[in-house]
């Protein structure tokens, strides 16, 4: 490797970002998705198995260089804390981890526990770490808010997904309240800024599919809490579909901006919206849900290889991990 090549691998290492963590939400969502749609057609286990074991890589890899880079740019990982956008990715690490659990119940049982106590406990201390940030000394700008701003504290709503299951309801419901309470509160201030304040920048507006998440996810959490679809759940499905259409319109519009990292924006909401259908169809029988999973579900499949594809181009093209 020529000095030239090396000093630019070194660059790349130094702007390597954490919104990497957000392609390890995308791919294990699919994965749950795949699982769930096996549930429900019988189809076959295989797609959903590739697809966790790629996820699980991906992880590995993705934490291996971010690793590398707190070790050799420990200043380029705090300057990243300090910043008011990409501040609210971190959570993504917990995020990503309680995902690889809640798949692993099923693709790998015995790496469901060390990844939820991992993810749970690392959710915990983020959260009050990113929210104690937002309150503290520093100064946010109303332009500094986007619907990213819901994964650090709206991210908890993911704990009871495999913690119901694992055994531990009273830490699920810690933590589910902790994610509805702040999802009320965010979504007031996002949609505020939203309406009355100048539109988000390019690279952020992928961000807006993130609307569809809380109350996407929180169905899912909130069926594995009280074992059934009840008003609630409802509610908070129905809110999704809601947002999943205003996203629909805004989406042609999306897609024509210059690719980003932030576009893997896109994945999980998609595939947290399909998950929920699924799982108000397997509780309710509603076939009505199962083909409304099933369009949602080829819609994310499309989703992931485009992105996939674009993050590809980008990487080869030097476009990644750059300098903003």
């Amino acid at each position: 490797m020529s000095d030239a090549t090396q000093a630019q691998a070194t660059n790349r290492l130094e702007h390597y970002p954490v919104t990497f963590f957000s392609t390890i939400m995308g791919m294990t969502g699919l994965a749950l998705a795949l699982h769930a749609a096996d549930t429900a057609w019988g189809f076959g286990h295989m797609p959903a198995k590739a697809v966790y074991f790629v996820a699980m890589a991906m992880f590995v890899l993705v934490s291996v260089f971010y690793l590398a880079k707190a070790a050799k740019y420990p200043q380029a990982v705090r300057h990243e804390w300090n910043h008011p956008v990409r501040l609210a990715f971190f959570p993504a690490i917990s995020i990503s981890l309680l995902l690889l659990a809640a798949a692993s119940l099923t693709q790998a049982p015995a790496m469901a526990a060390p990844l939820w106590w991992a993810g749970m406990a690392l959710q915990g201390v983020l959260t009050i770490a990113v929210v104690s940030g937002w309150i503290g000394a520093r100064a946010f700008q109303t332009g500094h808010l986007n619907p990213a701003w819901f994964i650090p504290a709206v991210g908890n709503v993911i704990v009871p997904i495999a913690g119901v299951p694992l055994g531990h309801p009273e830490i699920s419901w810690y933590f589910m309240s902790v994610g509805l309470i702040f999802w009320v509160v965010l979504m007031t201030l996002v949609v505020n800024r939203l309406i009355f304040h100048d539109p988000l920048p390019g690279r952020l507006q992928p961000t807006l599919v993130i609307l569809i998440a809380p109350p996407a996810v929180g169905m899912v959490a909130w069926v594995r809490l009280v074992g059934d679809v009840d008003s609630f759940a409802r509610i908070l499905l129905n809110g999704a579909y809601l947002f999943t259409l205003i996203v629909a319109v805004q989406l042609p519009r999306i897609v024509k901006l210059p690719f980003a990292m932030s576009f893997w924006a896109l994945s999980f909401p998609f595939a947290a919206v399909t998950i929920a259908s699924f799982t108000y169809a397997a509780k309710t029988g509603s076939v009505a849900h199962h083909y409304l999973g099933t369009g949602l579900l080829a819609v994310l499949v499309v989703i992931i290889a485009a992105l996939v594809a674009r993050t590809a181009k980008a990487m080869a093209a030097g476009e990644v991990c750059v300098p903003e």
